[in-house]
């Protein structure tokens, strides 16, 4: 299989589509598996009687897994290989999946959600990483909006399986293993095209949070408020004296503008020498649109609308955050960084949840609301303090 030809600064000049169909297609398999085995583990952990907050508990392991797994996936990818890893990362997802329903004790659960969610992290740490190396700057954003679509699209298929297979036998488990084992087809026939990491990063992990700040505390906010968001947005629409079914339909219409945004803001952002003032445009929009929930919630149909352009700004943040990181760095410092991003992502919905449950709490409803402007407000002043440096360092 013929290598992408570079340019004169070492990028790829053009699009090669089978590296990218199987990055893309490889971490899409696992979308879709991620978003058939979160509703069902809940249902099942529900049908044995454990408790919500021991659910919850063993749910914030996928958080902790990602934070673990992060700093420690380029080294592993630079001793074996980046396809390989990836390999590896999908056996290991693939075999805990199917542990998780002969797993009979609840403690099981959590090494099993740990190794899960800890190999699906080394997954999108390098096919983030692939893609961006193998996307040439000038179509950077292209790319990544195609991905985070199609990945968009997986996550939604998820729920879907779930509602088809149900939560009873073995089926659903083998189910997301065999579409987990799916990612290793294209992997293994692009493996020849995926990324050599021949040197180590210089810096140590951490240093990479704070080296693209732009786009790590976009992330950051990106997680913060898609999890803490989507799993409290129930709780404030049925408050607010909505239905279930009204509040699902509006989760359902932020997740089309989710998709329907991704590809439009990867091509404009294209056409920018600099991503960072639309990534903090998109972020004060998020904040005009959190204000404005407690005054749209009693009409639905202005409600839907602002929610489908506030979930396209929201999930703008990951897409045009990521392609500012890929235009910022290369090679192994790229990968470094793109793990550095994956932690602060896992950073934002750890902390996404507990901060806007803990505002309701305080504040009543409408604190749902202000947490989400809050979380908004601080990438907003990141970019402001990042500007403001800029300017006294010139």
């Amino acid at each position: 299989m013929a290598q992408p030809t570079t340019d004169a600064n070492g990028h790829v000049d053009k699009i090669h589509w089978p590296s990218l169909i199987a990055a893309i297609s490889a971490i899409s398999a696992v979308g879709i598996a991620i978003g058939l085995g979160l509703p069902l583990l809940s249902i099942i952990l529900e049908k044995r009687g454990i408790s919500s907050t021991l659910i919850g508990l063993n749910a914030a392991m996928a958080g902790v897994a990602s934070m673990a797994a992060a700093p420690i996936t380029t080294k592993i990818a630079h001793d074996y290989g980046v396809a390989r890893t990836m390999m590896f990362a999908v056996l290991v997802a693939a075999v805990s999946a199917i542990g998780f329903y002969y797993a009979d004790a609840f403690w099981m659960w959590f090494p099993l959600r740990f190794t899960f969610h800890g190999a699906t992290t080394t997954l999108f740490i390098l096919s983030e990483f692939w893609i961006n190396e193998a996307a040439p700057p000038r179509r950077r954003g292209l790319v990544l909006g195609i991905y985070a679509t199609v990945l968009a699209i997986g996550f939604a298929i998820g729920p879907l399986l779930f509602s088809a297979l149900g939560s009873d036998g073995v089926l659903p488990f083998l189910v997301g293993a065999a579409i987990i084992m799916l990612a290793i087809i294209p992997i293994f026939i692009a493996r020849n095209e995926s990324p050599v990491l021949d040197t180590k990063p210089d810096r140590h992990f951490f240093h990479y949070i704070f080296l693209v700040p732009t786009a790590t505390a976009a992330v950051f906010a990106f997680g913060a408020v898609s999890a803490g968001g989507l799993s409290l947005f129930p709780i404030y629409a049925i408050r607010s004296a909505l239905t279930e079914q009204q509040a699902a339909l509006l989760l359902t219409v932020m997740g089309i503008g989710n998709m329907a945004f991704q590809i439009p803001l990867g091509l404009y952002s294209d056409k920018l020498r600099d991503r960072r003032p639309l990534l903090t445009a998109m972020a004060v929009l998020g904040v005009a649109g959190s204000l404005a929930l407690p005054f749209l919630i009693e009409n639905w149909i202005m409600m839907a609308v602002v929610l489908f352009f506030w979930g396209g700004c929201v999930s703008g943040l990951y897409t045009v955050g990521l392609a500012h990181l890929g235009s910022r760095l290369s090679g192994a410092d790229l990968a470094a960084a793109n793990a550095a991003f994956i932690f602060c992502y896992a950073v934002g919905t750890v902390a996404g949840p507990q901060g806007i449950g803990a505002a309701i709490d305080i504040a009543g409803n409408d604190g749902f609301a202000w947490a989400l402007a809050g979380f908004f407000g601080f990438y907003v002043l990141v970019s402001i303090c990042r500007m403001l440096f800029r300017s006294k360092r010139s």
